[in-house]
């Protein structure tokens, strides 16, 4: 079977996308299947193409024995939303053009969100090559930019709203990361039997507890053994609500032997590191973003690991991928969020789990941590035995691979 997966972010780029789908698809290629992602030129989030892929429209390559078409596309930053939106404009249209025909008639087209314009590109090319398309969900576009207040256009809006329905309604298969996005789905008219939830999980192969020796990277950094380390690593987006983390730093300093280390990039980051310098935080360091093989020897530094989220309506409903990789580790989390995610962390025995934007209790929960090891252990432990029964990366990759069979068969 020949499957053709659209996605605009992709590795050597880091993210949660490219995680779930480059990992997705290299299990796919080891069950026999052959695997193409058509994807962009790698530059998020900086905008920056790196030297040897810049100058060109066109690529092909192959990695893992996945083959992976790259497109042209307007790079630009993770941050200002009409640049974004032309960057994904941009990506539609160069799929379009490049890619309408090339190669043999897949069997089967799977388009993933985040960037809502890709799957009408997708939309576009299976009417075309009469091939039917799996519509994958990780952002329910543009209901939480609604929420966010980043679109305001009632006309806008409803008009996005009437595209986002026509496309899961086309859909062959509407595949959702969480159930509360199916939940959405389906009290806004989409069949329940269209509609099959895939989860986030992590690859387990590289994602170990007790790996590897932070020593070196302690020492690179010049944080001293006696630093209690409470890291957030990810995208610092308006999403995340990360200046109610620097609150609790700020209020926290007292305390010198805890240090706040933010590892990353995004829309926000600049005002962050602006605030922190105006308030004179020293318990804060700031570090862009990492290679993914890198990112697991940032979790075995810390002692406990942040999972943030606004305090949003729609965020109950999504699930930070974050979360399984660094139960994984086996290192505690303190989740200041609501709904579905806080559920499995309650369940997991790996998390604090406190209101988001609420520093008074991350300040709180902190302090419960670093004062019992013994807990903090016990909480890892929990988490990644968790996630080895439930969110193995390899196991979701097959229960995906059974719902494409029953569709093309």
């Amino acid at each position: 079977m020949k499957i053709n997966l659209i996605c605009q972010y992709y590795p050597p780029e880091v993210g949660a996308p490219q995680a779930r789908l480059s990992e997705m698809a290299r299990e796919w290629v080891k069950q026999g299947y052959e695997v193409t992602v058509l994807t962009g030129f790698p530059n998020h989030p900086t905008g920056v193409i790196p030297p040897e892929y810049q100058g060109k429209v066109f690529m092909e390559e192959v990695v893992n024995d996945v083959r992976i078409w790259r497109h042209w596309l307007y790079a630009t930053p993770n941050e200002g939303f009409f640049k974004k939106t032309f960057a994904h404009l941009s990506f539609m249209a160069s799929l379009i053009l490049l890619s309408l025909f090339r190669g043999e008639r897949p069997d089967v087209l799977i388009v993933s969100s985040p960037n809502f314009f890709s799957v009408i590109s997708a939309f576009i090319i299976s009417r075309l090559r009469r091939v039917p398309y799996i519509f994958e969900v990780r952002d329910l576009w543009p209901g939480i930019f609604i929420e966010l207040g980043v679109l305001r256009n009632r006309y806008l809006i409803k008009m996005l709203e009437a595209v986002e329905l026509f496309l899961y309604h086309k859909a062959a298969l509407v595949v959702p990361v969480t159930n509360g996005f199916a939940e959405n789905m389906i009290r806004r008219g989409i069949p329940s039997h269209k509609i099959k939830v895939i989860t986030n999980g992590v690859d387990l192969d590289r994602y170990k507890a007790g790996q590897g020796n932070t020593n070196q990277l302690r020492a690179e950094l010049s944080i001293p053994e006696d630093k209690f380390i409470v890291l957030y690593i990810g995208a610092h987006g308006s999403s995340h609500g990360l200046q109610k983390v620097l609150d609790a730093a700020g209020s926290i300093q007292a305390e010198r032997d805890i240090h706040f280390l933010f590892v990353g990039e995004g829309a926000a980051k600049k005002a962050l590191v602006n605030s922190a310098k105006s308030r004179h935080l020293l318990n804060v360091t700031f570090l862009p973003g990492q290679p993914r093989e890198k990112a697991v020897s940032f979790y075995h530094l810390s002692d406990v690991c942040l999972v943030p989220l606004r305090d949003v309506a729609g965020f109950s409903t999504f699930i930070p991928s974050k979360m399984f990789e660094i139960m994984a580790c086996a290192k505690p989390i303190i989740a200041s969020l609501r709904g579905e995610s806080a559920d499995i962390l309650m369940k997991s025995g790996a998390a604090l789990v406190i209101p988001p934007e609420n520093p008074e209790e991350l300040v709180g929960a902190i302090k419960i941590l670093k004062g019992d090891s013994r807990k903090r252990s016990q909480m890892g432990q929990s988490g990644c035995a968790f996630v080895k029964k439930h969110y193995d990366r390899k196991m979701l990759a097959r229960r995906y691979l059974d719902s494409i069979e029953k569709l093309c068969c």
